[in-house]
C-alpha cells in the first residue's frame, strides 16, 4: 500500500498544470529535437542528438514523478476544513515573535510546496511542527538556527 501525503488543492492544481506542459509541450519539443538530431547522420558524435536524449530521460522521469505524487495524493481544500481554531494542515497562522513583535503568517503546507518567500512552510519544518494542534493564543517555542524563539498564535485561517 502507498502512503498518502498531504497536499494542498492549489498544490494539485499547480502539479496538474506541470504534468500536462510537460506532456504536450516539453515532450513534444524534445522528441521533435531527437528527430533533428538524427537527420544529421552519424550518432556516435553528436552532442545535440546526446542532449536531447538526456533531456528526454529528464522529462519523462518527471512526468512519472508528478504522476505518482499526483496518484499518491491526499488532496486538502483550506477552506473546507473546520478544525475549530486549531492549527491543522493547509491553515494559514499568524504568529507574532514575542522578542521582536514583528509578525508573520505561513500557510502549513507539504514538503513540494514549501516556499518561504511565499509564506508557505514545510508541515515538517520545526515552526509547523510545533505549531500543529495548538489554539489562537497559544504560546509556542521553536528551536530554529538561530536559537530557541516564541511565537505567540494570532490567528488561524483556513483559506
Amino acid at each position: 500500500m502507498s502512503v498518502k501525503f498531504p497536499i494542498t488543492l492549489r498544490g494539485a492544481e499547480l502539479l496538474r498544470e506541470e504534468l500536462h506542459r510537460l506532456k504536450t509541450v516539453e515532450r513534444p519539443s524534445v522528441i521533435a529535437a531527437i528527430a533533428e538530431a538524427r537527420s544529421h547522420g552519424d550518432l556516435s558524435e553528436n552532442a545535440e542528438y546526446d542532449a536531447a536524449k538526456e533531456r528526454q530521460g529528464f522529462i519523462e522521469g518527471r512526468i512519472k514523478e508528478v504522476e505518482g505524487k499526483l496518484g499518491n495524493a491526499q488532496i486538502i481544500d483550506p477552506a473546507s476544513l473546520d478544525a475549530d481554531g486549531r492549527v491543522v494542515f493547509a491553515a494559514t497562522v499568524e504568529l507574532e515573535d514575542t522578542d521582536s513583535g514583528t509578525t508573520v503568517t505561513y500557510q502549513i503546507v507539504g514538503d513540494d510546496e514549501a516556499d518561504i518567500k511565499s509564506g508557505k512552510i514545510s508541515l515538517n519544518s520545526p515552526v509547523a511542527r510545533a505549531l500543529i494542534g495548538k489554539f489562537g493564543g497559544d504560546v509556542v517555542e521553536v528551536q530554529t538556527p538561530g536559537g530557541l524563539r516564541e511565537y505567540e498564535i494570532l490567528d488561524v485561517r483556513y483559506v
